[in-house]
């Protein structure tokens, strides 16, 4: 494969006699690339890809898949074998898979690193067409087994499986490969005929290193291949439980053409990971989602070990957050209901941008209260494979003894209540209850720490406070991801969005704080909670690039002076 790509980029390069012939610059002529989003379907009784994906889910349910370490082209096992289960039914095994070791890490590093530059040389045109032909295999023979994957490992609804490892996958191939080819019109200023400046963009001369999350199999696809589109090699490292969905994405991939050594998939521990990848003195960047400590310790590292390395190691980290939902006294109820509802609990929570803590008036406490309370009432909590549920279980025995932690302080603590929920029970799997709680002050820890569970929190404040409250907002935790005002006052809003300016990296008017999409709202924080690098934005993928400039003069050079110099 990369011997086509070699051919692929002579036959693309002019040829050139002598100096001053020609521009010897390869002139990219990337293939069509529409800006457009991957449609969701709708699973309904009787729809033809329900029946595809119930067929699918029967038939991965029965099983337990193999998962082996790739390492170039090199399928590897070791002793240290683990489980990926289910966690609505945590004692149904859904994949075997391996950690790799120090060693094998550092196997995966030499073979990365001899993969990037030949790879680096494959033409953008020719890697565009992989990741097309990766988008299209995904949408339709891999659609169903993508998000039974998803929905079986991750214990995702159906809809919220759909929108994750099937759409917004698909759009992280496509729309980051139309921001790419939009990139490449760019033409730097040439003032006379006799000079011709180009702007290229190569690859970062080593590895990239990615590690992806459990919340989203769409991440995992972006962290890792959005660095390989631009010309790097990757070691990947996903979650452990995200594993059977993650080995799916690189299955793809791989039929699409990506050649051996350039993605190379590594289920490892994460501090032996870590640890490896930023002792190498080819460490040319760092691709993660996750929490806050392991992004600190990567940092560090690397900052401790900055004199080893051949470059500067990029950074980009996306990290979580406190959101929230702030309503003004002007606001639409059920509006208001209905965006907190789906932002606090779909997927438990466990979004990175969901909802866990809410500010509301007193003057509409009472009827947000009811519709809040009696629309909690009808979530259905279960089996993923059962349609009619709302959400299914959090994703591990950690989280639920984490997210039970909360919920347990609130029973405890005087100045909260719970209002709504509260219930958990890891018996069959790790459900816990939409939980609502109310809380008399507005610094409690439940109020301003990650939780990263089905737990919203909420602190009615006096209308003749609003200002005062504002303040909350922003000085109450270290986070800065997503956030949401619901108002028809159009000069409040106005100065809340200036106000709040830098609460929050994706900020929504009047819906929730959860559900961007790649191409519409390219989505990342700041302060704590990342390198707002912003995923899904017309300038990630050259975040993971390294621009040359090149200026070819077309005639001889001839005078070493000045005109003002001669008498």
């Amino acid at each position: 494969m990369l011997n086509i790509c070699r051919q692929a980029f002579i036959t693309n390069s002019q040829k050139v006699g002598t100096r001053c012939l020609g521009s010897i610059v390869p002139i990219p002529n990337p293939p069509d690339l529409p800006l457009e989003n991957e449609p969701i379907l709708g699973y309904t009784k009787g729809s033809k890809e329900r029946a595809e994906l119930e067929k699918v889910l029967d038939e991965m349910a029965s099983e337990c898949t193999e998962v082996p370490l790739v390492i170039g082209d090199k399928e590897i096992k070791t002793d240290l074998c683990k489980y990926q289960v289910m966690p609505h039914n945590h004692k149904a095994k859904i994949a075997k898979y391996y950690w790799a070791t120090p060693d094998l890490i550092q196997k995966a590093i030499d073979v990365a690193v001899k993969a990037q530059r030949e790879w680096e040389n494959c033409p953008i045109e020719k890697r565009l067409e992989i990741w097309i032909k990766a988008a299209n295999l995904m949408s339709k023979k891999y659609r169903q087994y993508l998000n039974a994957a998803t929905m079986l490992g991750q214990s995702k609804s159906v809809i919220q499986a759909e929108i994750d490892s099937a759409a917004e996958l698909i759009d992280f191939f496509k729309i980051q490969g139309y921001f790419v080819k939009d990139a490449l019109k760019y033409k730097p200023i040439s003032p006379t005929k006799t000079v011709l400046n180009s702007l290229r963009y190569r690859g970062m001369d080593g590895f990239v290193a990615a590690v992806s999350p459990f919340n989203f199999t769409a991440i995992g696809g972006n962290l890792s291949y959005t660095p390989a589109l631009m010309g790097n090699s990757v070691l990947w490292k996903p979650s452990d439980t995200a594993l059977l969905s993650n080995w799916w994405i690189f299955k793809i991939c791989r039929e699409a053409g990506v050649p051996p050594g350039v993605v190379n998939f590594v289920p490892c521990e994460g501090p032996v990971f870590g640890d490896t990848i930023t002792s190498s003195p080819y460490l040319s960047g760092i691709n993660f989602t996750g929490s806050v400590p392991t992004f600190n310790r990567l940092w560090m590292q690397v900052g401790k070990n900055l004199g080893k390395y051949k470059n500067y190691p990029k950074l980009v980290g996306e990290c979580g957050g406190k959101n929230y939902h702030f309503v003004h006294p002007s606001a639409d109820v059920q509006t208001v209901v209905i965006g907190t509802i789906k932002s606090a609990f779909e997927f438990n929570g466990q979004k990175c941008s969901a909802c866990s803590r809410m500010y509301i008036p007193e003057s509409l406490w009472s009827k947000v209260k009811d519709g809040l309370l009696s629309t909690r009432e009808k979530l259905k909590i279960g089996d993923v494979r059962d349609f009619s549920i709302f959400a299914g279980a959090v994703i591990d025995a950690a989280a639920f003894k984490r997210i039970s932690g909360y919920i347990e302080h609130a029973k405890k603590s005087s100045d909260l209540e719970i209002i709504g929920g509260g219930q958990y029970d890891d018996s069959l799997g790790y459900f816990i209850q939409p939980t609502i709680i109310t809380t008399k002050n507005p610094n409690e820890k439940i109020m301003t720490e990650e939780i990263f569970g089905p737990v919203l929190t909420i602190y009615v404040y006096k209308d003749s406070k609003l200002d005062e409250t504002m303040k909350l907002v922003e000085t109450s935790t270290p986070y800065a991801l997503t956030g949401a005002i619901f108002t028809q006052d159009e000069q409040w809003a106005k100065r809340a969005l200036e106000e709040l300016k830098y609460t929050a990296g994706n900020f929504y008017v009047n819906d929730k704080s959860t559900g961007s999409v790649v191409g519409q709202q390219p989505f990342g924080g700041s302060r704590m909670s990342g390198t707002n690098d912003k995923a899904g934005g017309p300038h990630y993928a050259l975040r993971w690039a390294s621009p040359q400039a090149i200026k070819e003069t077309f005639i001889p050079l001839k005078e070493y002076d000045y005109p003002y110099m001669r008498s």
